[in-house]
C-alpha cells in the first residue's frame, strides 16, 4: 500500500504478465495490473525502459472498471504511458474508491538475443521502479519451440511455483516489496528462430558466460540473504575490541549546550560545509549530492545563477532554464566555482535547460566528465574543512581497520572450516561467517558512533541538528514563523543541505498561502522540481559513465529488458 496523498492511497494486489516469443525474434507482451483505489485518482502510469537498440510499438491499453485515455511519450530511454481513468464514458469524472484492472499490450524488438551457440531472453517480469510492491505476480511465457528450453527465475525466494510444459512456462510469486525486481532468463535453441529480423545478434558464444553471470548473481544474493539473517541473530553481541574502541574513543564530550531547537542559522558556514559535517554521517567532512543541490540554490539566491521557467511546447510541463552571471564568478569560493562551471559547461549561449540535462548525461563522454567534476567538488569541499577542529576520527579509523581485518580473517576461517574433514571445522565455519557479517556491519555504521566530536564540533553538530529538527517540525514553524521571505529562502537552502527541503516547502505553503505569487528563483527551483531533475541527471551520469558490454552482463541479476515501474496519480 502506498499513500499518494494524506487522504488517498492505492495498492496493486495482483499482476499478470504474458510473454510470447515469436520465431522472428519479436517479443509480444501483455500485462494486467489490478489496482485498488481508496480516494480520488486521475489515473495510472507505466514507465517501460528501453535499452540501446530496443524499440516498442503497437501499444494498446484497455481497462475494466473505468474508461481509459492513453497518452504516450518518450523520455530519456523510457516509454512513458500515462493512462487517465474516468468513471464515465464521457470522460468528465475521475475515479474514486474503486477497483480497476489495467490491460497493456505491446511488441518489443531487439530484446531476444541470438548468440552463436544459444538464444536468450532476459526480461524483468516485475521492475524495481514501481511506487508500490505487488501482492502476487502470475507469469506465462510462450516459447517458439518445445524442446531443449531452459529457464531461471530470480530471486528464487519470491517463486511459489513454476513449471515448463511443452513450449509454455508458468510461474507464480509471493508478494514482492517495493524496490525489488523479479526476472526471467530463458535459453532457447537457435533452430527455433527463422529469419530473426527482430532479434539482437551478438557474434560470440554466450551460453557459458550467461550461466556464469546467472550463478554469480544467485550466489551473491544468497550470500547477502544469509548475512542479513546471521547479523540479525547476532545483533545483541559485541566483540571486545569494538566495545573497547567505543568506550575509549566513541563517547562524546560533555558540552555546555542543552538547546531543544534552533530557529536561526546556528553558524554562518556555507550549505555545502553544513552538509558535509552534519548530513553525510557515513563519511563526515565529505559532502554528498544534497550539498551540491544546496550550493546550486545558494548561487541562485545570490544571483550568480538566474533561473526562470518556460513553457515546453511538447508537453504540459515547464522547463527550468539557468543563465550564468560571469561578472560575479570572482566572488565564488573554489568549490562554488566548480558547481558554476560544471553547469555552465552544458549550457548553450549561456543558457542551460535543466530539464534536458538528463539527456545530455546519457552520453558516456559527458557523463564521465560530469561525475569527475562532482568528485572534484567533493574533494575540494572536504579539503577546505579543517576537520580536526570538529571531529576526532581515531575511533572510526580503528573500527575500519577492525572491520577490514575481520573480513579477511573471517574468509580464511570460513574456507578452512569448509575444506577440513575434522568435526571442529564446523565451528571454524560458523566463526568465520559471524566475523565476516559482523565486520561488514561495522563498516556500514556512521562515523560518529566510534569517532567523536570535539567540544566545538559537538556544539556545532547539536545546533545544526536542532535547526534541522525545527525545519522538520511544522508545529514549531507555526509557533515561530520567519519574519520575512528572505529567511524562508535561507531555510529552503539549508533544508536542502540537511535533506529536509520538502518539509520546509510544505511549511511555507501553510504559513505563506500565497507563496506561489512570489516570482523568486529559489521557490521556482523547488516548485518545478529542480531537485528531481538534478538527482535524475546525476544518476544518469553515474550509469552512463560505467557502461556494460552487450554480452558481458547478459544473465546477471537485474540486467534484463523490460521491468521499469509505474504508479498512480
Amino acid at each position: 500500500m502506498a499513500a499518494a496523498d494524506d487522504d488517498r492511497s492505492y495498492s496493486i494486489p495482483n499482476a499478470f504478465v504474458d510473454l510470447t516469443v515469436r520465431n522472428n525474434g519479436l517479443l509480444h507482451v501483455e500485462e494486467q495490473y489490478d489496482y485498488s483505489f481508496e480516494g480520488k485518482f486521475n489515473g495510472v502510469y507505466r514507465d517501460i525502459p528501453l535499452k540501446s537498440g530496443e524499440s516498442i510499438d503497437n501499444i494498446k491499453v484497455s481497462a475494466e472498471g473505468a474508461y481509459p485515455v492513453l497518452k504516450e511519450s518518450d523520455d530519456n530511454g523510457y516509454k512513458h504511458l500515462k493512462i487517465y481513468l474516468y468513471s464515465d464514458a464521457a470522460h468528465t469524472k475521475s475515479i474514486r474508491d474503486c477497483d480497476v484492472s489495467i490491460y497493456i499490450s505491446y511488441d518489443m524488438k531487439n530484446v531476444v538475443t541470438l548468440f552463436n551457440d544459444v538464444s536468450g531472453l532476459q526480461y524483468k517480469l516485475w521492475g524495481d521502479e514501481w511506487d508500490v510492491g505487488i501482492g502476487s505476480l502470475q507469469a506465462t511465457v510462450h516459447l517458439p519451440g518445445d524442446k531443449n528450453n531452459t529457464y531461471y527465475l530470480n530471486p528464487e525466494e519470491y517463486t511459489t511455483s513454476s513449471n515448463l510444459k511443452g513450449d509454455t512456462i508458468t510461474a507464480q510469486t509471493t508478494s514482492i516489496p517495493k524496490g525489488e525486481l523479479y526476472e526471467l532468463l530463458v535459453l532457447m535453441p537457435l533452430d527455433d528462430f527463422n529469419d530473426a529480423t527482430y532479434a539482437k545478434h551478438v557474434n560470440e558464444n554466450g551460453r557459458e558466460q550467461i550461466i556464469k553471470n546467472l550463478n554469480d548473481s544467485i550466489n551473491g544474493r544468497n550470500f547477502w540473504n544469509t548475512a542479513y539473517l546471521v547479523l540479525g541473530l547476532l545483533s545483541i553481541l559485541s566483540p571486545i575490541g569494538t566495545l573497547f574502541t567505543y568506550l575509549v574513543y566513541g563517547r562524546e564530550p560533555k558540552v555546555d549546550y542543552d538547546g531543544i531547537y534552533e530557529r536561526d542559522l546556528p553558524t554562518d558556514d556555507s550549505p555545502e560545509v553544513v552538509n558535509a559535517l552534519v548530513e553525510n554521517k557515513k563519511n563526515i567532512g565529505k559532502p554528498n549530492m544534497k550539498g551540491f543541490e544546496a550550493s546550486i540554490m545558494n548561487l541562485i539566491d545570490r544571483k550568480v545563477i538566474k533561473l526562470y521557467a518556460e513553457e515546453n511546447v511538447d508537453s504540459d510541463t515547464k522547463d527550468l532554464l539557468l543563465t550564468f552571471n560571469h561578472e560575479k564568478e570572482s566572488e565564488l569560493t573554489s568549490s562554488e566555482k566548480i558547481v558554476f562551471n560544471t553547469l555552465n559547461h552544458f549550457s548553450n549561449d549561456n543558457v542551460l535547460n535543466l530539464s534536458r540535462l538528463n539527456g545530455k548525461l546519457s552520453s558516456e563522454t559527458n557523463a564521465k566528465w560530469f561525475v569527475g567534476q562532482v568528485n572534484k567538488w567533493e574533494d575540494t569541499v572536504e579539503n577546505n574543512i579543517k576537520l580536526d577542529k570538529f571531529f576526532d576520527d581515531t575511533g572510526s579509523t580503528l573500527i575500519g581497520i577492525i572491520g577490514l581485518g575481520g573480513i579477511v580473517i573471517g574468509i580464511i576461517l570460513s574456507i578452512l572450516g569448509f575444506l577440513t574433514n575434522l568435526s571442529n571445522g564446523f565451528y571454524a565455519l560458523i566463526a568465520g561467517i559471524f566475523l565476516v557479517v559482523f565486520s561488514i556491519a561495522l563498516l556500514c555504521i556512521d562515523e560518529d558512533i566510534f569517532g567523536r566530536w570535539t567540544e566545538n564540533g559537538r556544539v556545532f553538530y547539536l545546533k545544526w541538528e536542532n535547526f534541522k529538527k525545527f525545519l522538520k517540525d511544522n508545529s514549531l514553524m507555526k509557533e515561530h514563523p520567519p519574519e520575512s521571505i528572505v529567511i524562508w529562502k535561507k531555510y529552503l537552502i539549508y533544508g536542502a543541505a540537511l535533506g529536509v527541503a520538502d518539509e520546509v516547502y510544505k511549511s511555507m505553503k501553510l504559513q505563506v498561502p500565497n507563496i506561489s505569487d512570489y516570482d523568486d528563483d529559489i521557490f521556482m527551483y523547488h516548485y518545478y522540481g529542480g531537485y528531481g531533475m538534478m538527482y535524475s541527471a546525476f544518476r544518469t551520469g553515474e550509469s552512463a559513465a560505467n557502461p556494460s558490454s552487450d554480452s558481458g552482463g547478459f544473465g546477471g541479476f537485474g540486467g534484463g529488458s523490460g521491468g521499469g515501474g509505474g504508479g498512480a496519480f
